[in-house]
């Protein structure tokens, strides 16, 4: 009897170490949220006045970056989450648009593979519910590009109340929703396309749990994109709260941001955009609609986040909450979009703003706000329109509460998740050779707190606007005056004091290295030889 119960006893130890040893090794679930056009000071753990608990929750329980750069705009932004190569390298290096050359051909290539198919291979389940913007053409869509699972629009952006065409610059603008190769059609205003996205990505996760695999879930939010539309229930919530106006407001969230530890008290703050009017020199007519856009655009982010709470919940309720890494970003900064969207869709404006039939966008004047304490706008290399809130949250692998300064970019997205996963990342892929990763692992960054080694400066271009960030110095230029600035990050990143003209010799330097990236990455140095007859249709992107 005690022979028998020793050997029961070993046979239990031994379950109980396999067991451990399993949980030990199994790969952990990642999901990356990607919202749209949302500014650098938009969530409360960024300044923010707006209500984003499950957000700020992940950025108190987990680490948040000072400096994490996109590309700018939508599509080039995607191109490079997606594949972790620079955007012109994967194919997008304009926009979702055709110029007749590889590097703006306006879809993933077959050079690159996406996140979803090298972790496809790493044993992983692939699931998507948002945004895809990297192929208009179906055999470029997500499910042809390696995840199992999608929902969502395929193009630039969509009302979010019906899928009917945008109005834009008096033509339409076609919007597609898919699940899983299969058009989605709902009735008129039976729907609001955040919660749609919020359900699909929970509907998902729900079937995933019937297999044994770890999952990512790329988790593309289209909101605040314009058009402003929302519930009434969140509108709601901000009635009042804006009344202040755009220079009240700016100087509260910095002010915030200093408290938080995002903003350092010795760094400049972009001086204000010429275009932005004061407050109170509008009639009060203008400040009613103004300070409603605003209302709007806050509900629109609540939105978003509640259900972003919808996905955290059913990560608890799966058990799978301790072994979930995930990374939130933002596209790009806050738009300038403001008087050419407010022209345009005048006429197209059935109802107040806010509701299925409205049409306008937050505008400059807010954006401007949004960005904070940044210079431009989205489309611009300047830091207001290149900068995102970065968030990562892993239980017991990242430090709470931490913030760092990190200086990291989309094209470390991937060989973080890679190097997590456990993941290979190929040298052929489906016939084809594929391009190298040029981006570092943030793994470090994000589980020890180690500064980034990089050995190559970060590089942008985007329809002739050129950028290059080495160390605390930055090289910017904007088309078409195409004249290098120089800023030193450290001390000015509100990009007050181009310092070009004291420091010609490293000008020169950094442009050598900026024009030997060109010809890598086959990027047309000249965007007047591409640049399309007119440029109205993509502004909304």
């Amino acid at each position: 009897m005690k022979k028998k119960t020793t050997i029961s006893l070993l046979v239990l130890l031994a379950a109980m170490a396999s067991i451990q040893l399993k949980a030990q090794t199994k790969k952990p679930n990642i999901i990356l949220i990607v919202v749209d056009d949302m500014g650098y000071s938009d969530l409360g753990s960024y300044g923010s006045e707006i209500h984003t608990p499950n957000l700020d929750k992940l950025a108190s329980e987990g680490l948040r970056l000072k400096e994490f750069y996109n590309n700018a705009i939508c599509a080039p932004t995607r191109a490079s989450i997606l594949t972790g190569q620079d955007q012109h390298k994967a194919g997008v290096g304009y926009f979702d648009v055709n110029l007749g050359l590889p590097a703006y051909q306006g879809y993933l290539n077959k050079q690159s593979v996406t996140l979803a198919e090298v972790l496809k291979q790493g044993g992983y389940s692939t699931l998507m519910s948002g945004k895809w913007h990297v192929g208009n053409d179906s055999t470029a869509w997500p499910n042809q590009r390696g995840f199992e699972k999608f929902f969502g629009i395929i193009g630039g952006a969509a009302n979010y109340f019906n899928a009917n065409y945008m109005p834009l610059a008096g033509n339409k603008y076609p919007v597609i929703i898919e699940e899983n190769n299969k058009r989605w059609h709902q009735a008129d205003d039976s729907y609001y396309l955040t919660e749609e996205i919020g359900n699909h990505a929970v509907q998902f996760l729900d079937e995933q749990n019937k297999t044994n695999k770890p999952f990512f879930l790329y988790l593309a939010f289209n909101a605040p994109h314009w058009p402003l539309q929302a519930l009434p229930e969140d509108i709601a919530k901000y009635k009042g709260r804006y009344n202040i106006g755009w220079d009240s407001l700016r100087k509260e969230r910095i002010k915030k941001q200093e408290e938080l530890g995002i903003r350092d008290k010795g760094q400049t703050i972009a001086t204000r955009d010429a275009e932005v009017p004061n407050w109170d020199n509008l009639t009060y007519d203008e400040q009613q609609l103004w300070k409603a856009k605003m209302e709007v655009y806050a509900a629109m982010v609540d939105r978003m986040d509640q259900n972003v709470g919808k996905v955290l919940d059913k990560l608890k309720a799966l058990h799978k909450d301790d072994n979930t890494l995930i990374v939130f970003i933002s596209d790009n900064g806050a738009p300038a979009e403001d008087v050419a969207h407010g022209r345009v869709h005048a006429a197209r404006n059935l109802g107040p703003v806010g509701t299925s039939g409205s049409f306008e966008s937050q505008g400059k004047n807010w954006s401007f706000v949004s960005n904070s304490p940044l210079r431009s706008f989205k489309g611009g290399l300047y830091e207001g329109g290149m900068s995102s809130p970065l968030i990562a949250w892993f239980p017991g692998k990242i430090k709470a509460n931490t913030i760092e300064k990190g200086t990291a970019h989309l094209i470390d997205l991937a060989p973080t998740f890679y190097e997590v996963a456990g993941a290979k990342y190929p040298a052929n892929f489906g016939g084809n050779k594929i391009n190298p990763l040029t981006g570092t692992s943030l793994a470090n960054l994000f589980f020890k707190g180690e500064a980034i080694k990089r050995d190559q400066p970060l590089f942008w271009e985007l329809w002739g606007n050129r950028a290059l960030r080495s160390g605390k110095w930055k090289l910017v230029s904007a088309f078409p005056k195409n004249q290098w600035e120089l800023y030193d990050l450290e001390a000015d990143r509100g990009e007050t004091n181009n310092v070009a003209a004291q420091n010609p010799e490293l000008v020169k330097k950094l442009s050598l290295e900026y024009l030997q990236w060109v010809q890598k990455n086959d990027v047309v140095l000249d965007f007047n030889l591409i640049k399309p007859a007119t440029m109205v249709d993509i502004k909304m992107n």
